[in-house]
């Protein structure tokens, strides 16, 4: 679960992690408000959304009075603000973060996250602070320092001074960048997150240590401890489509394909994912039903599919380890009849009652194709897509 950007900055506060002063602001009257508020010389107004590249995209400005704050906040707010990680679309903002203009002297990068080759947390340091650290890594790899951390100790004191070290911070200061870094850790541990980044961490001309942004990720598998980040969700922020597939636990992202893919398993449903465009088609999402694919879950599975108005066909990929393919088969017929659907679809089966299932797609007088096998079943339904325009 993603959120915004103030959300994080407060969160982080209470572990002790310096960040600006802020307000929030919904209309172009708070946020001159919240400017004069402030008091400072300088303020700037960062736009709200759950994406990074704001800056780029215009939705980060300076203002050098409360009128001016005002001014900036009425072209920002409602504005479609398009980001490298908002796709052609943007995203439509109706929350700003008015903030203290700072003295910047350097900027940095820090970060957490999950290493999975390792199985461990690693905490990563750049002195490329303020880039996308995307490309920093594809172009300078050399300029991400790291330091994997031990799960039983966390992150150590001198693991935290190394990196500052390695980043150049003024030796005089590398005590304050070690504590920042301590703090930041524990508040990435405590929140179970999944991914903390300050992009850019501060370095000011007064020789403070401050997290200019900061980016926080929670691992949903971990939010029944943490009921208190419900209110935190920002459903305007979603995809629609993925919010409903919350509602009955079905895993579903959305992707710019027109083949629907309802899959049981992840693995598998890579898999089904990469044989489609190996046949020369593109999915329209990740879809996994999960072990208990229930004739009531493929139906909500299909409901949610065809909502998508760009898929033109569906392939239902089953296996039936836990699960038996006759009860998924049936639920996929029930879906298709109490729908109406209308576009082609592919069922491929494969696992326990395996021939019955087949007996029932077969039987069922729906427009359903039996695949063998999930070459024939990527095959099947790219042709079926395409002929569909």
């Amino acid at each position: 679960m993603k959120i915004h950007e103030y959300q994080g900055k407060e969160l982080l506060k209470n572990y002790g992690v310096p960040v600006p002063r802020g307000i929030v602001a919904r209309t172009p009257e708070e946020a001159e408000a919240a400017a004069r508020e402030l008091g400072t010389d300088v303020v700037v107004v960062k736009a709200q959304i759950h994406a990074g590249g704001r800056g780029k995209g215009g939705g980060v400005k300076l203002a050098k009075s409360p009128e001016e704050a005002k001014e900036i906040a009425s072209q920002i707010l409602g504005m479609q603000l398009i980001t490298h990680q908002t796709g052609p679309e943007g995203r439509e903002v109706k929350t700003l973060l008015i903030e203290e203009g700072l003295p910047i002297d350097r900027e940095f990068y820090l970060g957490i996250t999950l290493d999975r080759t390792t199985g461990r947390n690693v905490f990563m340091a750049s002195s490329e602070g303020g880039m996308d650290i995307e490309k920093v890594a594809e172009e300078t790899p050399e300029l991400i320092l790291k330091e994997t951390v031990n799960p039983s100790v966390g992150l150590r004191p001198f693991q935290a001074r190394n990196l500052a070290f390695g980043l150049g911070i003024p030796s005089d200061l590398v005590n304050q960048a070690a504590k920042f870094m301590l703090s930041l850790y524990d508040a990435y541990e405590k929140m179970d997150a999944s991914l903390v980044e300050i992009n850019p961490f501060l370095l000011t001309k007064d020789n403070r240590l401050i997290a200019l942004d900061a980016k926080v990720t929670f691992d949903d598998n971990a939010l029944y401890r943490h009921k208190e980040y419900a209110d935190l969700r920002d459903l305007d922020e979603e995809e629609p489509l993925e919010i409903e597939a919350s509602k009955f636990d079905l895993n579903y992202i959305k992707l710019d394909g027109n083949i629907g893919c309802m899959v049981n398993g992840a693995g598998l449903a890579m898999a089904t994912m990469d044989i489609i465009k190996l046949h020369g088609g593109e999915p329209a999402n990740f879809l996994d039903v999960g072990g208990g694919a229930s004739q009531e879950r493929v139906e909500q599975a299909f409901r949610i599919l065809l909502a998508d108005q760009n898929v033109k066909a569906v392939l239902v990929n089953i296996f039936g380890g836990i699960v038996r393919t006759d009860m998924v088969a049936r639920g996929v017929v029930a879906a298709g009849k109490n729908l109406g659907v209308s576009i082609p679809v592919v069922v491929r089966l494969e696992g326990t009652n395996v021939e019955e299932g087949n007996r029932v797609i077969a039987d069922s007088g729906m427009n359903f194709l039996v695949a063998k096998g999930m070459s024939d079943a990527a095959e099947k339904v790219v042709s079926a897509a395409n002929a569909q325009y």
